[in-house]
C-alpha cells in the first residue's frame, strides 16, 4: 500500500512537472499590460522582427483610448509622432478625415485589435503577475496566474527583455525597481506645486456645511469627506489624485438603455452635491459634468466643479493593492458613478429641467457589449512612480532643467485632480488640484522610463515612469504614453540587438529609429516643413511671428494688405505621390480663404481654398487642411507657396505636411 501511494505521488509530480515546464515559453520581449502604450510597444517589437507576448490582466486592449477618453489631452499636437499619430489618422480615416481626436470607444478598440492583427503577437488576456524571477539585475523570467478560478494553471514565460506598460506599474514593483506613492514634499525636488495643495479649481464655493446636521459637529461628517486636518502647503504625503470614469452616454433612442438604479444605491453619497446645488442652483449638466460630445450622438464625460465623477479619496490604497482589492475599488467606483447619473435623473431634489435632460441619455447598447456597455477600465490617473536614472520634474516642465536624450515631448499642463475632500473653516472643501501650464513642450528623457543601474538591467517602464506627482501630472497624457511605448519598443530592440542592458542604449540610438522608421514598421516618413526652420521656408512681405496656437513652437501671420508669401521647400523630401497639406491655426480675424501654389517640380498649379466651413473640434486650436495629391517629381525644385492675394482677414504660415500615398 505505501509502495502504490509512493508510486502515485510520484507520478502526480512528473505529471505537474511536465505540465509546468509546457506552460514555460521563451520570447525576446515580454510586455506587462495592454494599455495603448502596451499594444504600441508590442506592435512596435514585432515589426523589428522580435517575437513578442503581451500579458493582459483584464479582456480588451488600449486602457483609457478604448475606455471612454475620447475626447484626447493633446496640448501641442507636434509632439505627437510616430504610431500615435497613426492612431489618431486611423481614427480619422474611419470619420472620413485626415486625423481625427475625438471619438467613440468602439472605433479606438478596433484600430487596437486592427495593430495585434498585423503582427505576429501572443496575447494572453486575464492573467496577472504572480511572481519574478531575478539574477542580479536581470529580469529572467515572470510568473502569471489566471484570474478565474476555473482555470488554475500559472504560466511562465522567459524574456530577454520586459516593458512594464501596466497603468499600476506591477511588473516594475515586482523588480525590485525604487518607486513612489503620492505626493513628494516640494523640498524634496525643489519644487514649488508638488505636495498638498489649496487651489480653487474644481472646488466647492464657501459656506458649504460637512456636516450630517448643519451646523452640529458632533453629528458627523457626511460620506466622502475625510477627516483629517489641513496641512502646509507643500507637504508631501502618499495620497493619490482621485479616479473616475469616463462615461459614454447616447441620447439616440434606438441605441440607449435606460439609466436605471444601480446595485448599492444610496442617495446619501450625493448630499454635498445637493446641498451645493441648494446654494448655487443648477444651471444645466455641464455644472456638474464636463459634457463632451463624441460622435454618433455619444459622450465623453468628465468630472467637473467641486462634486462630480472624480471620488476623490477613495483611490489611496489601489496602487499597492492586491487585484481582489482593486476590483474592489473599482466596483465601488462604477456604483458611485452610476448611482450619481441616477441621482441626477430621479432625485426630488434636482429640478424638473435637469431630471428631464439626464434622461434623455443612456448607455450605448453598441458600446462595451462584453462589459455590460459599461467601460472596464478605470482611469488610474496615477498609480506608482518609478524613480530611475533620471526624475522628471516641475523644473523639466517650465524648462528650467533641459534634457537632450530626450525619446518624446509632454505638452500638457501640471495637471492633477483633486487628492483629499476635508474640512477648511467649518466648511467642505477639496485639496490637490492644480492646473499649470504656459509653458511650451517639453522633452521626456530616455533615463526616466529605465530604472536604476543597479536595480534592474532589462526592463523599460514608460507608463509609470520615473517623474514627481506634478511633472508626471503634465506627461500622463495617451499620446505621450503611445510615443514613450514605441520608445521603450525600440530601446528594447537595440539592447537585444546590441546585447547590451537599457540602461546602455543611447538616446541618439533610439532618435535614430525615429527619423529612419517613425512608424515602426518600414512605412516611408512624412515631410514636415516647419516654418520655423528658416532654411526651409522663405517669407515675402509682411509677417509676425505668432507662438500659440499653432503646430509646432510658433508660426507667422501676414499682417496687412499687401502682397506676402510664404514659400515652402525641403532637402529630404524624395520622388513620389504625397497629399499635401497646410496646418490651419484658428486665429481672430482669419480669412475664409486661402491662396496657395504647388510647384511639383515640373508644372504649376494654383488654387483657393474655401476655410470658412472648416470645423476645429476638441482640444486644438487648429486643423491639417488638405490642398491637393501630388506626383512629385522633381523633388530638389518642388515646392508650396501660401500667400494672401485673394484674402479677406489674418492668413497664417504654419506648416507644410507631404504624406506619401500608401
Amino acid at each position: 500500500m505505501i509502495r502504490n501511494r509512493c508510486f502515485c505521488y510520484l507520478l502526480v509530480l512528473l505529471v505537474t512537472c511536465v505540465q509546468s515546464q509546457a506552460q514555460t515559453k521563451n520570447y525576446d520581449i515580454c510586455i506587462y499590460g495592454g494599455t495603448s502604450a502596451g499594444v504600441i510597444a508590442a506592435y512596435t517589437a514585432a515589426k523589428a522582427g522580435k517575437s513578442v507576448v503581451l500579458v493582459e490582466p483584464g479582456k480588451r486592449l488600449g486602457g483609457m483610448s478604448s475606455g471612454g477618453l475620447g475626447y484626447t489631452d493633446i496640448g501641442n499636437k507636434y509632439v505627437v509622432k510616430g504610431l500615435a499619430l497613426d492612431f489618431y489618422r486611423k481614427i480619422g480615416q474611419h470619420y472620413g478625415k485626415f486625423e481625427q481626436w475625438i471619438f467613440e470607444p468602439k472605433v479606438a478598440d478596433s484600430i487596437f485589435r486592427d495593430y495585434m492583427q498585423k503582427a505576429s503577437i501572443d496575447i494572453i488576456y486575464e492573467h496577472i503577475l504572480s511572481a519574478v524571477k531575478k539574477k542580479s539585475t536581470h529580469i529572467q523570467q515572470i510568473q502569471i496566474t489566471p484570474i478565474k478560478e476555473a482555470v488554475s494553471q500559472t504560466r511562465v514565460i522567459s524574456a530577454q527583455m520586459f516593458i512594464d506598460c501596466s497603468y499600476e506599474g506591477d511588473l516594475m514593483a515586482k523588480s525590485g525597481v525604487s518607486y513612489h506613492v503620492g505626493r513628494e514634499d516640494n523640498q524634496i525636488y525643489g519644487e514649488t506645486l508638488n505636495g498638498v495643495q489649496l487651489m480653487d479649481g474644481h472646488q466647492f464655493p464657501d459656506g458649504i456645511d460637512p456636516y450630517q446636521i448643519p451646523g452640529n459637529r458632533s453629528s458627523g461628517l457626511l460620506w466622502g469627506i475625510n477627516d483629517d486636518v489641513l496641512k502646509v502647503d507643500g507637504t508631501g504625503d502618499k495620497k493619490v489624485q482621485a479616479y473616475n470614469f469616463r462615461i459614454c452616454l447616447t441620447n439616440n433612442p434606438a441605441n440607449r438603455i435606460p439609466i436605471e438604479k444601480p446595485n448599492n444605491y444610496d442617495p446619501k453619497r450625493y448630499e454635498l452635491l445637493k446641498r451645493w446645488k441648494e446654494k448655487y442652483p443648477w444651471k444645466s449638466l455641464n455644472d456638474v459634468f464636463i459634457w463632451s460630445r463624441m460622435p454618433n450622438n455619444k459622450t465623453d464625460i468628465n468630472n467637473r466643479n467641486g462634486f462630480s465623477t472624480d471620488m476623490i479619496g477613495m483611490n489611496w490604497d489601489y496602487p499597492e493593492a492586491s487585484y481582489a482589492r482593486r476590483q474592489e475599488i473599482i466596483q465601488a467606483h462604477e456604483d458611485y458613478t452610476k448611482g450619481l447619473l441616477y441621482f441626477v435623473g430621479h432625485d426630488p431634489s434636482v429640478p424638473e429641467f435637469i431630471r428631464r435632460e439626464m434622461l434623455s441619455w443612456g448607455y450605448p447598447k453598441d458600446e462595451y457589449t462584453k462589459h455590460g456597455n459599461w467601460s472596464p477600465q478605470l482611469y488610474i490617473r496615477e498609480a506608482r512612480r518609478m524613480i530611475g536614472e533620471v526624475v522628471m520634474t516641475q523644473h523639466h516642465c517650465q524648462g528650467r532643467e533641459v534634457l537632450k536624450d530626450d525619446i518624446g515631448y509632454a505638452a500638457y499642463t501640471m495637471d492633477s485632480h483633486n487628492c483629499d475632500r476635508l474640512v477648511v473653516n467649518g466648511m467642505v472643501k477639496n485639496e490637490g488640484n492644480v492646473e499649470v501650464g504656459g509653458f511650451p513642450p517639453f522633452p521626456i528623457s530616455y533615463r526616466s522610463i529605465a530604472p536604476k543601474r543597479t536595480e534592474v538591467s532589462n526592463l523599460l517602464v514608460p507608463v509609470c515612469l520615473s517623474a514627481s506627482h506634478i511633472a508626471y501630472g503634465s506627461i500622463r497624457m495617451e499620446p505621450v504614453f503611445m510615443v514613450l511605448g514605441q520608445s521603450a519598443a525600440f530601446a528594447a530592440s537595440l539592447a537585444i540587438d546590441y546585447k547590451k542592458a537599457v540602461q546602455d542604449v543611447s538616446g541618439d540610438e533610439i532618435k535614430t529609429l525615429w527619423k529612419k522608421n517613425p512608424k515602426g514598421d518600414g512605412r516611408k516618413p512624412d515631410v514636415w516643413i516647419n516654418s520655423m526652420v528658416r532654411q526651409d521656408v522663405q517669407l515675402m512681405g509682411e509677417w509676425k511671428e505668432e507662438k500659440h496656437g499653432g503646430f509646432g513652437s510658433s508660426y507667422f501671420i501676414s499682417t496687412d494688405n499687401k502682397a506676402s508669401t510664404a514659400r515652402f521647400k525641403s532637402s529630404e523630401l524624395s520622388i513620389g505621390t504625397y497629399d499635401i497639406y497646410t496646418y490651419f491655426p484658428k486665429i481672430e480675424g482669419s480669412s475664409a480663404q486661402l491662396s496657395y501654389t504647388v510647384f511639383d517640380g515640373k508644372q504649376k498649379v494654383e488654387k483657393t481654398l474655401n476655410l470658412a466651413d472648416l470645423k476645429i473640434e476638441g482640444q486644438t486650436s487648429g486643423e491639417w487642411v488638405w490642398l491637393g495629391r501630388f506626383p512629385i517629381k522633381n523633388a530638389e525644385n518642388c515646392y508650396v507657396e501660401i500667400n494672401n492675394q485673394k484674402a479677406d482677414g489674418k492668413v497664417a504660415a504654419n506648416s507644410v505636411l507631404l504624406v506619401p500615398t500608401e
